[in-house]
Parts: structure tokens; C-alpha cells; sequence
């Protein structure tokens, strides 16, 4: 098999795709860590729970929306929840599973981080692109994702970050 090296043009654009993705995700790290004493990913975490009905979702699903392991979100959850941000449910159709709820004290959090947080995301990011930018950013993103979770060379199921586990119904 024949190696198909970047061209020029995309290796440009490799390189400042990762410059910009690492950059901005320090931006927001720092400034998490900084206002809210927490990572981008403990804040997602909160952000995501709190957009779900009554706040709560599997942890299968909440890993999967976060794009991360089971394992990783799991280490996350324990912190969160040691933190009284979270807790942790039983899941009532399957005793094997469990469901993370953001508790009060942890929406208070969210909403106490969040302007920094939204503000930290338009300087850096969007404030930075024109209208027709954002939708092509939307767009070259979508695309991106979606061809990493459906890719044809590959069983996407076992692929992705939260199918990496065995996976129970509820967990």
C-alpha cells in the first residue's frame, strides 16, 4: 500500500488546525481552571447534565456526547461527585447501570462559570471568524465528527471513545 502524503496545501492546513485546536483548548482550560477552579471537561460534564431532562443522563449516554471513554468520564464523575457537583443514580430499569444527576449546588457552579466561560469562546474563537466562517467551521466540523463515528473502513461501533468498554444497558 502506497503511503498518500499530505500535500502542501494540506499539510497547512493540518498543522494550523492543531496549532488552533490546542491553543483554544488551553485558552479554555485556563480560564476553567482559573474562575471556576475546574477543567474544560468537568465543565462540559455540568454543561451537558444540565441541558438533559431533570438534569440527569445515563453515563453511557453522557460519555458518548462528551466524546470521551467510559473510563475517562467515570474518573470525572467520581471528582464531581466528591465535590457534592454531582451524584451518581441507580438506574432503576437496569441495576448494572448508573445515571449521573448535577445536583444544586452544582447547576450554582455551572452558572457562575458560564460568562467567563462564553466569553473566553466568542474572543477566541468566533469573534475572530466572519458570519460565513462559523457556518463553514459548523459545517468542516460536522463532517469531521461524523465521518470519525461512521467510518467505512472500520467497525464504527467499536471505534469511538464510549463504545470502548463492554457495554450495560444503563452505565
Amino acid at each position: 500500500m502506497t503511503t498518500r502524503w499530505l500535500t502542501p496545501e494540506e499539510q497547512r492546513a493540518w498543522r494550523a488546525y492543531v496549532a488552533a485546536s490546542l491553543l483554544l483548548e488551553d485558552a479554555i482550560d485556563r480560564q476553567l481552571q482559573q474562575d471556576a477552579g475546574m477543567p474544560h471537561l468537568y465543565y462540559s460534564i455540568l454543561s451537558v447534565l444540565s441541558e438533559s431532562p431533570e438534569r440527569r443522563l445515563r453515563m453511557t449516554d453522557l460519555a458518548e456526547r462528551l466524546k470521551i471513554t467510559r473510563s475517562r468520564l467515570t474518573y470525572a464523575v467520581t471528582r464531581l461527585e466528591k465535590d457534592g457537583l454531582l451524584r451518581r443514580e441507580a438506574c432503576r430499569y437496569d441495576k448494572r447501570g448508573s445515571i449521573a444527576a448535577l445536583t444544586d449546588e452544582g447547576f450554582a457552579v455551572l452558572e457562575r462559570a458560564a460568562p467567563g466561560h462564553v466569553d473566553t469562546v466568542r474572543s477566541f474563537l468566533f469573534d475572530r471568524l466572519s458570519e460565513e466562517q462559523v457556518g463553514q467551521l459548523e459545517e468542516i466540523s460536522a463532517a469531521i465528527a461524523q465521518g470519525l463515528q461512521e467510518d467505512g473502513t472500520r467497525p464504527a461501533a467499536d471505534d469511538v471513545p464510549w463504545r470502548r468498554r463492554s457495554s450495560p444497558t444503563c452505565s
